[in-house]
Order: structure tokens, then sequence, then C-alpha cells
């Protein structure tokens, strides 16, 4: 791997700000040389001017004036010409001063010791644009000379592999000396105690020494029967995670008996208790023979508790009505011929669910379970837009499908990463088959648990599907408007 130079974008700043103040240096320094020059140059041209319009100052002589004063005000350099006379009083104006402002060198007009009048040449200024243009190769020769600087700085300045395992070791060892528990030290010093006095005792009664010797024995024994019996634990959890719960149990046992500790028996007891509950529930080849459909309110600040029951209750109601009519129009659909709802669901404050189970072996129930949640989602989007819109009080809503094993894991799920207009899906392999064909998942990034990671989170369906949803979602809505139901 190679490795940038140590601060190069602080060295590329560097670069350029003295690239910067070299180009301010030039401008400055040119503009200094051009208007010395320009200043001697303006009063060599009015001595000259003065001198050939002597004679037509004398006479105030506005025309002949005027023909000199042009042929000065054509050099680049001047762009006005104020000739007056010995009363002050302006005779020709050339030049277009108030469009372009410069440097005005003055002088008096005289024949022998009489003044004749007064004459005022302006020089334009030359801006920093031309400058930085005359001076361009000097300008363009600077910034690539800096460009060359920072690319060799950044070969030659790239670390070594000696420096980098150097700097390696380094941090490691301020590391260990910073972060090192206090009770680990301490634990090496009484470590050291220890020794000491073992070895003392040693030389005073062997004894007494070879009866902690027997006791630290027993201590190591017993220590490592634990271990034993933990490690036959997990990696039962690893290879017999799809067994059946009478052999799972006596598994257990029959390692914790093998290890011949009556206190490890029961530890174990304890913990194949625990591997029994989650077995059952996350065993993939379970068959699926019906589905549990949960519809909560995503109500993050808690506003259906604090709203008035004349409020909530007709709420809740329009909500209840609007579930069990989707239930009704969605398993007259041909798909889901042999699935049929177990009971009628009901809003709480914390929500509703729908038990629906299949009658025969064909029947699709948990493909059912997906389509019910996911038109209900499309309701409740619906009817909380429509509440938005006329200012009236409603909530969006997230749904989650399980079987029965796994309600009250997908429960916790809704509560914890349920997200809004959110469906989850929660299925053993045999669920997840019968949606495969009709609807596409996600799994959940960073699951922290294990039921995290075997959630899925509806992320589409086909046309097909999208179509029969729509079609039944227009339905409900066709009957809702029927009976008169103020959305």
């Amino acid at each position: 791997m190679t490795y940038l130079a140590p601060r190069q974008g602080l060295f590329a700043i560097i670069l350029l700000v003295s690239f910067c103040l070299q180009t301010l240096l030039l401008v400055i320094s040119t503009d200094q040389q051009l208007s010395n020059s320009r200043a001697l140059k303006g009063e060599q041209m009015v001595a000259q001017l003065i001198d050939e319009a002597r004679l037509s100052l004398e006479n105030k002589d506005r025309v002949s004036l005027s023909v000199i004063a042009n042929r000065y005000t054509s050099e680049q350099d001047v762009t006005r010409i104020l000739i007056k006379d010995n009363n002050d009083d302006i005779l020709v104006p050339v030049g277009n001063a108030p469009m372009q402002q410069g440097d005005t060198i003055r002088q008096i007009a005289t024949n022998g010791d009489a003044v004749i009048g007064s004459v005022a040449l302006t020089l334009k200024d030359v801006s920093k644009g031309e400058i930085i243009a005359m001076q361009w190769p000097f300008v363009i020769g600077t910034m690539l000379l800096h460009l060359l600087l920072w690319l060799i700085y950044g070969y030659l300045a790239r670390p070594t592999k000696e420096q980098i395992n150097a700097l390696s070791r380094d941090i490691q060892e301020l590391y260990r000396d910073q972060y090192r528990p206090v009770d680990q030290c301490g634990y090496d010093r009484e470590l050291e105690r220890q020794s000491t006095g073992q070895s003392a005792s040693h030389l005073a009664d062997s004894q007494v020494a070879t009866d902690n010797t027997a006791n630290a024995t027993d201590d190591e024994v017993t220590n490592a029967r634990k271990f034993n019996v933990h490690n036959e634990v997990n990696e039962y959890l690893r290879t017999q995670q799809n067994q059946e719960t009478g052999s799972v149990t006596d598994n257990l046992a029959s390692a914790s008996a093998s290890e011949g500790g009556e206190s490890e028996i029961a530890d174990t007891d304890g913990v194949a208790s625990q591997v029994t509950s989650h077995t059952s529930k996350l065993s993939a080849t379970r068959s699926v023979d019906s589905v549990k459909v949960q519809v909560v309110f995503h109500d993050e600040f808690n506003m259906l508790e604090r709203l008035a029951p004349a409020q909530r209750l007709p709420y809740l109601a329009l909500c209840t009505q609007l579930l069990n009519q989707a239930v009704t129009e969605l398993l007259r659909q041909p798909l889901l011929l042999g699935v049929s709802a177990m009971n009628e669901a009901h809003f709480e404050d914390n929500g509703a669910s729908v038990v629906l189970k299949a009658d025969n072996s064909h029947a699709k129930v948990a493909l059912a379970g997906v389509m019910l949640a996911k038109l209900y989602l499309m309701l409740n989007k619906i009817i909380h837009d429509k509440h938005i819109e006329l200012s009236r009080f409603a909530l969006p809503a997230k749904a989650g499908v399980s079987d029965d094993a796994q309600s009250e894991p997908m429960t916790h799920l809704l509560q914890s990463i349920g997200k809004k207009e959110q469906l989850l899906i929660l299925l053993p392999n045999a669920g997840l088959k019968q949606i495969s064909n009709h609807v596409q998942v996600h799994n959940i990034m960073r699951p922290t648990t294990v039921y995290e990671r075997e959630c899925a989170i509806f992320d589409g369906a086909n046309d097909s599907l999208i179509q029969r949803l729509a079609d039944v979602r227009n339905a409900v809505l066709m009957i809702e408007d029927e009976d008169e139901l103020h959305i």
C-alpha cells in the first residue's frame, strides 16, 4: 500500500500562498516601475507642449492650441490635456478624463518672467489585469514551478516501510502502556507477591505447600469442568439447532452427566430450557399453517394517548372497519383460495392483529398475510393523507407478518426497528418460499439480535400482485364511500 506524504495538503496550501504572494509582489513592483516611467514621460510631454504652444497661448488662439493638444492626446498613456490662460480660464480641454482617471501633471507656462498660462496633462492608470497580461509568461512559469515542487514533495516525503513499521511499533507500545487496565496491573503485582510468598512457604513448610498445590489443582479441575460444559452447550447450539425439543434436552443432560458434577447439571438444565425455547422459535424447517398479521401505529410522540376519547374512539373504529373489510375483500381473491381468518380485528391503542389459517396444504397463507399487511398500509396511507389534508388527526402505520411461534418477537421488532409505512416479515423457510415468486425482500443492515438477523423487510412485488392489491384497495374504498364513512 502506498502512503501519501505527511501533511501534503498543508504543503499545497503553503505553496498556493507563496504563489499568490509572489504574483502580488510582481504586480506591485511592475506598477511602481510603470508609474515612475510614466511620470518622467509626462513631464517631458508637458514641457514640450508648452514650448510648442507658447505663442498660441500668448495670443489665446484656441484653434491652434486645440490642434497642438490633439497631437499629444493621441498618445496611449494620455487621457486629457487642459490648457488655461493667465487668469486661470480654460482655453482648451481635450481628452476623456471623466471616463479614465489617472495621475495629473501641472506646469505653469511663462514667457520670460511673465506668466501666460498653465498646462495640465493627465496620464491613465495601468490596471492590475494589464500588468498580469503583460507578465503572463512569468505567472504561468511560477505556477508550474510550484506545482512541480508539490509533486516532488509528495514523492520524496512518502514514508518508507521501515518508518511505517517503526511507527506501528511505537503506537502499539504506547497503547499497551496507556490503556492496560489498572486491575490487570494490580493482578500482576498480586501474582508476584503470591509467588514470593509461596516460595518462602515452600522453604519453611513443604507440607503446607503440598496442601496449597492440591487445592489449586482442585480449583483448576472444577473450572475446566465448567468450561467444558459450556463448550458442549455452545457446540450443541451450532450443530443441533434443528433437532426436536426432547433430543435437545437429552443430549445436553448427557453432556452434563459426563462431566460428573451436580452443579454443572443444574446449570446445563437451565441453559437447555432456554435453548429449547429459542430452537423451537427459530427452526427454519417449521411448517406454516397460520400467520399473524400485526398492525401498529407509528406514534413517535404518543399523540394517541393524549387524544380525547371523543376523537380517538371514532378514529380507532374507522381503522378497525377498514382492516376487517380489507380482510374480507382480500380473501375473495382466487390466489388465496383455502385461506380464512380466525378472528375479527379490533384496533386498540397498541394496534390490531389478524390471524389467518390455511384450510388445506395448498393454501398460501404466508402470501395472504403479506398481502393483507401491505394492503392495509396502502389504505392507511390514503386515510392519513386525507386526514392531514383536512387538518384532522391521523397516524401512519407499520405492519409485521409472522407465524404463531414468532409473534411475540415480531411485536418487539415492530417497536424497536419498525419504521413508518414499513412491512417486516419473520417466517420460516416454508413461508418465505410461498412469497418468493411474488415479493422481493431485503435483510436488516447490521442486526444486533438473532431475530433481527432472521427478519426480512418488504422491498416490492411483481406487477400482477401490485395490480391485485390496487384492485382490492379500490374495492374497499368504494365500500367506504357507500357506507358514508367520513375519512
